[in-house]
């Protein structure tokens, strides 16, 4: 044991500390003259193309709406005269040809009665017995007994719903099975909402304020070429759309459209069956897919959706 210390373990100690010293010296002084090939880059985008092709198209919008009673209108005197009676009290239910006031008639002198114009609703009474009526003043408000669906939708569906049918299928959560409204039309208020609106048919019991789901059919169209909604700039009636000619080439094409549900949109004329558009307009990155494109080193690498380039 007195060897391996005093001998054997100091001299491996020097050994090793001598083979780390020369290494150190190599990489500090020599280092390797081998020039390492430049990583040029390689990545290239690849843009998604979809072949036109043939399909159906169901133009239909589903629409969350409201259950809502109809507009209060004005009752107005159609003589001069005096208010000789009123029949009724303000918030009472009346029923069509109801007597609601009696007005004296001055020349020539008669008794006329107001009848209601249809059931509802007083909500406002504006007159009392002995106070002049001149023709034109308000007598009462009537609140009808009617109501209606209203559903909000995006402004750019106007361009859905040119040429809409006049009536809608409304289904109400657990209330009676589907009905049809009628009298179907687009509103457009001063603030800019746009909503739809029709009239429930009197024989459905409904209330104000509850939730329906508003079903409007504008159309289907068999066997027709179509393309994705994402592939066209534009829309209403006519878009621009990108062909790929296979030589690397965009050709940017204006195509006639017809009916779209949203997703995919007819086209009348432009384009050929079979060609290959690109799936995406220029600028503007796939909703819900990410883009991928060459790593350079034999992968692939994608930016996640949203990416714009």
């Amino acid at each position: 044991m007195v060897v391996w210390r005093r001998w054997i373990f100091p001299i491996l100690l020097v050994l090793v500390l001598g083979a780390a010293a020369l290494a150190l010296v190599k990489i500090a002084f020599f280092p390797d003259t081998a020039p390492t090939a430049a990583l040029q880059p390689s990545a290239q985008i690849a843009d998604p193309v979809v072949a036109v092709e043939r399909a159906e198209v169901a133009n239909a919008l589903s629409l969350p709406g409201t259950i809502a009673r109809d507009a209060a209108y004005p009752l107005r005197s159609e003589i001069d005269g005096t208010v000789t009676a009123v029949h009724v009290g303000e918030g009472q239910a009346v029923a069509a040809g109801q007597k609601l006031f009696t007005i004296k008639q001055a020349d020539p002198v008669k008794n006329i009665d107001v009848l209601a114009p249809e059931a509802g609703d007083i909500t406002e009474l504006a007159v009392v017995k002995g106070q002049p009526a001149s023709i034109g003043a308000e007598l009462a408000k009537l609140t009808p007994a009617r109501y209606h669906v209203r559903a909000t939708v995006e402004p750019v569906q106007l361009y859905r719903l040119q040429g809409a049918p006049t009536e809608g299928s409304v289904t109400i959560q657990g209330g009676p099975a589907p009905f049809t409204c009628t009298g179907l039309k687009v509103e457009v208020a001063e603030d800019g909402t746009t909503s739809v609106t029709c009239a429930v048919p009197a024989d459905q019991v409904v209330f104000a304020g509850l939730q329906a789901q508003l079903d409007i059919d504008l159309g289907t169209v068999t066997d027709v070429l179509v393309v994705p909604t994402t592939a066209v700039k534009g829309g209403a009636g006519s878009g621009v759309v990108w062909i790929d000619g296979g030589d690397g080439e965009l050709e940017e094409r204006t195509i006639a459209l017809g009916v779209s549900d949203g997703t995919i949109v007819e086209v009348t004329s432009g384009v050929e069956e079979g060609e290959q558009v690109r799936q995406y307009v220029p600028g503007v990155a796939a909703a819900d897919e990410p883009v991928c494109y060459d790593d350079g080193m034999g992968g692939e690498y994608c930016e996640p959706a949203g990416w714009n380039w």
